[in-house]
């Protein structure tokens, strides 16, 4: 059985459950339902719960545990003079899961028996014709023992099915009749619910935590695998980006983080007084009918896709900046800049910086304003003196986002800062960021454990410590500021 099939049948009878545990409920208590402990519909939910929690908690642990089991049964099947290696293992057990498959399509369209396969073992150039016309196509010939693996792989498949269906399934009706005689006026059906929101609540923050952690985990040990191969201090220090694969590469840091920074420090300086007077003005200044039209126009800018940015500055941005300032300044003849990248860039973020600041200042009390405007203080006084500082610690964080939101953007700097990495002072020369070159050594057709696709995973680990440190000094700021103002 399917697993959607599965799923279906397990939630209509959970929701049978629902229904029949209100009924006995409301049986139980004689037709008063203020007699129950718990609400009608709260023993519904909990007869729901019950049948519904083990049948698809058996259903996920069996999906998590059949493919390694299975796995490792068919991986000790092939031989050693098939897979020498780890990479030529992986792509034996892709041809036997594409066999499997391919068989299973086959008997199940009927150009195949399924009592038939294991004498087909003698003509496999007919086994992979009749696969070629379900349209799984092999890049070799199938050896025999990928085809004897793949039989075994096949069955073991449709046996963990049968197990999972009748596991499932057993665990709900067990759960179906245990929460039905749970069913009764003293029953804390609420209690049961709740408690079971709090766990999923609970779970929900831990997958989180876990993913984070997850995440650190895969860059940290993938960077200690690349600093076995490169030298750590030459790749923190060093100051010429030249990868090569075929050997005697230069990977150095220090050009793609000064990119990284000078875009994103152009693009918040293109962001943020904008962004923040956009603020101050819808709140403060702007009639309830002009601010009603004028911030949703801002946020659209928020909604368009980052292609269209860098086609933006590509095709308008970058010739503009040239024609009317780098070439009669003499500071250069390049439509892509990093300041091309930097002001486009500085547009698509300003929603970040003026949609959180408006909400922020608007949060501030109006006592304040009050307090400020009844000593005489005029109202960009009462603005500059007592609302941004009030506001200070939603305003940094809206400056942290949209500075996050810089520093991890790609596609506008590709096409409006092009990609050489280079040391510069001047805004007006091609300049490339950490996360470009991250893109750029992980495509196309390269081998994974050379330095120059594992710097990608150095690269991403810099930049995750980049953003902990803004993180960590815009949380000092709002708390120094913050313990001012309380």
């Amino acid at each position: 059985m399917s697993v959607g099939l599965l799923s279906l049948i397990l939630l209509l009878l959970a929701v049978a459950g629902f229904f029949l545990g209100r009924s006995r409920a409301i049986a139980s208590s004689g037709g008063d339902t203020r007699r129950l402990h718990s609400r009608p519909q709260f023993h519904g939910f909990a007869a729901f719960l019950f049948t519904a929690v083990p049948g698809f908690l058996v259903m996920v642990v069996w999906l998590i545990i059949q493919p390694m089991a299975i796995e490792g049964r068919i991986d000790s099947m092939i031989p050693d003079r098939l897979a020498p290696d780890m990479a030529a293992r992986q792509l034996a057990m892709s041809d036997v899961r594409r066999v499997a498959g391919g068989l299973d399509v086959a008997v199940a369209q009927g150009r195949m028996k399924a009592d038939d396969l294991p004498a087909m073992k003698s003509d496999l150039a007919a086994v992979r014709a009749q696969l070629a016309e379900v349209g799984v196509a092999l890049g070799s010939d199938i050896q025999p023992e990928i085809y004897e693996a793949a039989l075994v792989y096949r069955d073991l498949g449709h046996m963990a099915s049968v197990g999972m269906t009748i596991a499932a399934l057993a665990a709900a009706v067990a759960g179906f009749v245990y929460g039905q005689s749970r069913i009764r006026m003293g029953f804390r059906a609420r209690n049961a619910t709740e408690r079971f929101t709090v766990v999923v609540l609970f779970i929900a923050s831990t997958v989180a935590v876990l993913t984070t952690v997850g995440i650190v985990l895969s860059l940290v040990f993938e960077t200690l695998h690349f600093f076995t191969l490169y030298p750590a201090m030459d790749f923190l220090f060093g100051t010429v980006w030249n990868p090569q694969f075929h050997g005697g590469s230069s990977l150095g840091l220090l050009p793609l983080l000064w990119g990284t920074l000078y875009v994103s420090f152009i693009a918040l300086l293109v962001a943020v007084p904008i962004g923040l007077m956009s603020a101050i003005y819808l709140s403060e200044y702007a009639s309830r009918r002009v601010r009603t039209v004028v911030k949703p126009l801002i946020e659209i800018l928020a909604g368009i896709p980052t292609i269209v940015y860098g086609l933006f500055a590509l095709i308008t941005v970058g010739p503009m900046l040239r024609d009317y300032f780098a070439q009669p300044l003499g500071l250069g003849d390049s439509s892509s800049s990093v300041m091309t990248a930097g002001i486009v860039m500085g547009i698509m973020v300003i929603p970040f910086v003026s949609s959180l600041s408006d909400d922020i200042i608007n949060a501030v009390p109006q006592s304040l304003r009050d307090g400020s405007l009844g000593l005489g203080a005029t109202p960009s006084e009462t603005i500059r003196k007592v609302v941004l500082p009030a506001a200070l610690p939603g305003v940094v964080g809206a400056i942290l986002l949209a500075a996050s939101r810089a520093i991890g953007e790609t596609m506008i700097v590709v096409m409006g800062a092009g990609a050489a990495a280079k040391l510069s002072m001047n805004p007006f020369e091609a300049m490339t960021t950490v996360t470009v070159k991250i893109v750029s050594q992980l495509t196309g057709d390269t081998e994974f454990a050379s330095p120059e696709t594992l710097v990608a995973f150095a690269l991403g680990l810099s930049l995750f410590v980049i953003t902990l440190g803004l993180n960590v000094f815009a949380l000092y700021i709002v708390r120094k500021y913050r313990e001012q103002y309380e």
